[in-house]
């Protein structure tokens, strides 16, 4: 029994004419009549009564239309579930980031195409604010976030990896010449740090770690951007600030050096922030492609 002649059988039901079934099945009735008979043979009964003017359903016939919907309708849904398939996977993630991931994202992005088929990433840079509103929203299918994180009604934070903080310092400093810098030597050295407005997970971090060092920093002139920060560090005068160990690998400057931290070591966590429920195909490609980078990349430079 094929499904073609189960379609054949159940559009002459609807029709109960062989020439009007033909003209919706865009065949000739003599193709529909042939696989009716082999149908009926391969049942061994009679499915319609012809005659030349009327087209009635025998009994058989009547006992079988119901089965016929039904495997015609499970052929329908076993296509549309495949190809559902298909355009998840020749979809596009939107995934929220936002700077100094280095590495991480790299690891992230190589892993997502060997786990996604034809699905892409597009990268999305906004506030941490704006990044959970457009999750929750679902103009991101996720995003990376840095920082402790508390519940949120609808959103799940999976929890991906954490991060050392190196310490960027001037070549030509004494402590340059250390393999680990501990955090209260830095104390009478001007932090240059962004406004806590602009990254306040990373802002709380240093200050935190530097007062339970013993002292609070000294502020020096403002985190701007990586290169002008680090040219300045590396031939302004003395001063530090902090980045995380998979982005300060990317960022060799002359007359800069990158020191890990002691006493405590400041580590920041990085979490996947989805909307709750199941995933499509993309999107849990996307998540196990992270979990591969947190495996992959390591905490220190």
């Amino acid at each position: 029994m094929e499904l073609r002649q189960l379609r054949y059988f159940l559009t002459v039901a609807e029709e109960l004419h062989f020439g009007r079934a033909a003209e919706r099945l865009h065949i000739a009735q003599s193709a529909v009549s042939q696989q009716l008979r082999r149908l009926e043979r391969e049942l061994g009964a009679e499915l319609f009564t012809r005659t030349t003017r009327v087209v009635r359903l025998t009994e058989a016939g009547d006992r079988l239309l119901p089965y016929a919907r039904e495997m015609l309708a499970l052929q329908a849904r076993a296509r549309e579930a495949v190809d559902d398939l298909r355009a998840e996977g020749a979809a596009t993630v939107r995934l929220g980031t936002s700077a100094g991931l280095g590495a991480r994202l790299d690891a992230v992005l190589t892993a997502f195409g060997g786990h996604a088929g034809a699905a892409q990433v597009e990268l999305v840079t906004g506030s941490v604010e704006h990044r959970l509103a457009q999750v929750r929203t679902g103009d991101l299918d996720a995003a990376l976030l840095r920082g402790e994180r508390t519940p949120e009604p609808g959103l799940e934070f999976l929890p991906l990896w954490e991060d050392a903080l190196l310490a960027a310092l001037p070549a030509s400093h004494e402590l340059a010449a250390l393999e680990t810098v501990e955090l209260a030597r830095l104390a009478e050295l001007p932090l240059r740090l962004a406004p806590r407005s602009r990254n306040p997970a990373l802002h709380d971090l240093v200050v935190r770690s530097c007062r339970a060092a013993g002292y609070t920093p000294v502020p020096g002139p403002e985190f701007t951007n990586d290169q002008d920060t680090l040219a300045a560090i590396g031939h302004g005068r003395p001063t530090w600030t902090v980045f995380y160990a998979p982005h300060a690998r990317q960022l060799p400057v002359p007359g800069v050096v990158f020191r890990p931290l002691s006493g405590p070591e400041p580590t920041m966590p990085t979490y996947l922030v989805v909307r709750d429920g199941p995933p499509g195909a993309a999107l849990r490609a996307l998540i196990e492609a992270c979990y591969e980078a947190a495996e992959a990349t390591p905490v220190r430079g």
